[in-house]
Order: C-alpha cells, then sequence, then structure tokens
C-alpha cells in the first residue's frame, strides 16, 4: 500500500472512480444521442468516438476541479466521510435515473451530494455561498437558457443561410458535419465533467493529509479521464433513445446546431471553473433547435420529466448523501 493511503482512503477514490464510470455511461447521450438518431454515426462508431473524445477532453484544464475540491465547502469541514457520503449519494441518483432514462445532471448529482453530507456534518455554515452561488446556482439556471437561446438562434441563422439548399444534399453535408460536433461535444463534456471526479479524488487526498494542494496529480487526472472514457464506451441507451428521439425529431442540421451550442457553452465554462451540467445543456439546445420549426415538434411533456428531474437532483443526491453521512460517521473519519 502506498505510504500514508489507508484502506479508507482506498475506499473512497475507489467511489470515486465507480462514480466517473458510472457518469460516462449515464451521459453518453449528451455526446452521440443526436448523431446516432440522425444516423449520421453508427452508434458503436459513435460510441467509440466519444470514448476517446472524452478521455482527450479531460486532460486539458484542472479549473473545474479546483472549484469542486476547494470552492464549495469549508476546508476545516472536510473529511474521509464526508466525500464518502457524497459519492454515495451521487451515485444512487444516477443510477435511479438510469433506471428510468431520465437525462438527469451527473454533476449536479455530485454538488448536491457534497453539499448534502457537509450540510449534516457541520451545518449550511460549512458551504461557501459565493461559491455555491456563482459557480453552482448560476450556471444551473443560465446555462440552459443559453443552451435554448443560441441553439434556436443558430438554427434560424442556418435555415436562412440554406434555405435555397436541396434538403437532400442539405441532409446529407450536415450529418458528416455531425460527426466533428458530436466529437467536439464529447470532448467538452470530458472537459467539464471528469474534472468533477478529479476534485473530489484531489479532495479525498487532502483530507487525508496526503497532499496540501487542490492542483490534481498527474496519476488522478489519468485515472479519471480513464474511467469515465471507459463508462462512456460501456453506453447508456436508455438515456440515447430519450435525447436523441422522444425530445423532439431531429434531422441531422438540427443535430449539428443542438451540439456546436452545446459544447460550446461547456467548453466556456470549463475554461471559467464553472462545473455546468452536460445534461442540461444539450437537452435545452435540443429543445432550442427543435422550437425553430414550430412549437409543437418539441414533446414538452418528456421535456417536463426532464426539467423535473434537474430540479430534484441537488436536493435528492444530498438528501441521500446526509443519510449515508449519518450511517458512515461511526466508520469512517
Amino acid at each position: 500500500m502506498p505510504e500514508g493511503f489507508s484502506l479508507t482512503l482506498i475506499a473512497v477514490l475507489a467511489l470515486a472512480v465507480i462514480f466517473d464510470y458510472i457518469n460516462g455511461f449515464h451521459d453518453t447521450a449528451n455526446a452521440i444521442a443526436t448523431s446516432v438518431s440522425t444516423r449520421a454515426l453508427k452508434p458503436q462508431h459513435a460510441i467509440l468516438m466519444s470514448a476517446v473524445a472524452n478521455f482527450t477532453g479531460a486532460l486539458i484544464g484542472t479549473e473545474v476541479a479546483k472549484t469542486v475540491g476547494s470552492g464549495l465547502i469549508q476546508t476545516q469541514f472536510e473529511s474521509q466521510a464526508v466525500v464518502a457520503a457524497a459519492l454515495i449519494g451521487a451515485i444512487a441518483w444516477n443510477l435511479l435515473t438510469w433506471r428510468l432514462g431520465i437525462p438527469s445532471s451527473s454533476s449536479h448529482a455530485l454538488i448536491g451530494g457534497l453539499l448534502g453530507a457537509v450540510a449534516i456534518a457541520a451545518g449550511f455554515g460549512a458551504w461557501k455561498m459565493d461559491g455555491v452561488i456563482g459557480k453552482v446556482l448560476v450556471p444551473l439556471v443560465g446555462s440552459p437558457i443559453l443552451g435554448f437561446l443560441i441553439g434556436f438562434g443558430l438554427m434560424v441563422l442556418l435555415l436562412n443561410v440554406f434555405r435555397r439548399a436541396n434538403p437532400r444534399l442539405m441532409n446529407d453535408r450536415f450529418r458528416r458535419l455531425q460527426v466533428i460536433s458530436a466529437a467536439y461535444m464529447a470532448f467538452s463534456h470530458g472537459s467539464n465533467d471528469a474534472q468533477k471526479t478529479m476534485g473530489i479524488m484531489t479532495l479525498a487526498l487532502v483530507t487525508a493529509g496526503i497532499q496540501t494542494t487542490f492542483d490534481p496529480p498527474i496519476w488522478v487526472i489519468l485515472l479519471a479521464a480513464s474511467a469515465i472514457s471507459l463508462g462512456t464506451a460501456a453506453g447508456g441507451w436508455r438515456i440515447i433513445r430519450t435525447m436523441g428521439t422522444k425530445v423532439v425529431k431531429l434531422d441531422p442540421v438540427h443535430g449539428f446546431a443542438a451540439e456546436t451550442t452545446a459544447a460550446s457553452i461547456i467548453f466556456g465554462a470549463s475554461h471559467l471553473g464553472m462545473p455546468v451540467s452536460t445534461t442540461h445543456v444539450i437537452s435545452s439546445a435540443i429543445m432550442g433547435v427543435g422550437s425553430t420549426g414550430r412549437l409543437s415538434a418539441v414533446r414538452w411533456g418528456v421535456a417536463r420529466s426532464i426539467v423535473i428531474a434537474w430540479v430534484l437532483t441537488i436536493p435528492a443526491a444530498g438528501l441521500t448523501a446526509a443519510v449515508a453521512y449519518l450511517l458512515l460517521r461511526p466508520i469512517l473519519v
């Protein structure tokens, strides 16, 4: 066993890897659902491409990891029990929504778990409210609005630019372009989502006294990138069906617009250290591009269930993590 690595720490790191893997197959739909539904990519090729792009995207920065590790809760209240409980809350919510085929946010499940665990451990005063508001709540509300509006605007622009194009030729061209936009979406997903696991693993290392800074070590970066890409390779077909076919019927041009919009927003958020929900952004972008024909084109009943899951994710994962903390506290320190 490496020096300083207790069985407790190894167990917490293992939970983090499990969460990252589940995040990968839970959020596979974010990157490939539109390109699969429009037949721009065969499912097996889309998943392989997404896994590689996720891995690559995870290597480009650590701003989001630092936010998760040190920007949301007061460091004096960190403990192995808090980190483990946060991961259990996030894993439980992800598995439930995956089983139901509902595209919920793995990011907000993890953040909700972390906030819920530390709240039951030390009270709400343990939250860093500036980080919670500026890095979580503002992007939580703002990123889906941007996804819808920018997706709608980009789609209107494309339809006007190509209004005289032959529909079949246009579909063929945008089907090819979707390969690029899907890869961009997967790359941006890795740049944001994998870093959240890096942050929680680094938090566990700091809590255990292995390191004093919240800069993820290279082995943590590579482990998180590998876990999310392996999870992506496993696929998440229940959610892919919901995202790709149940919200709105997509043509290749719609898929291209939705993926390009969502990937650009997520990539920008990663640069700013904001752990946004890739699920929220791509879902709202799909709704935005789908609304350009007519509002009735969007199946608002399905969209409503997705929004309800968005609202419930942080409190539900937080409550589960709080219960997990109470059970773990006598065991872990």
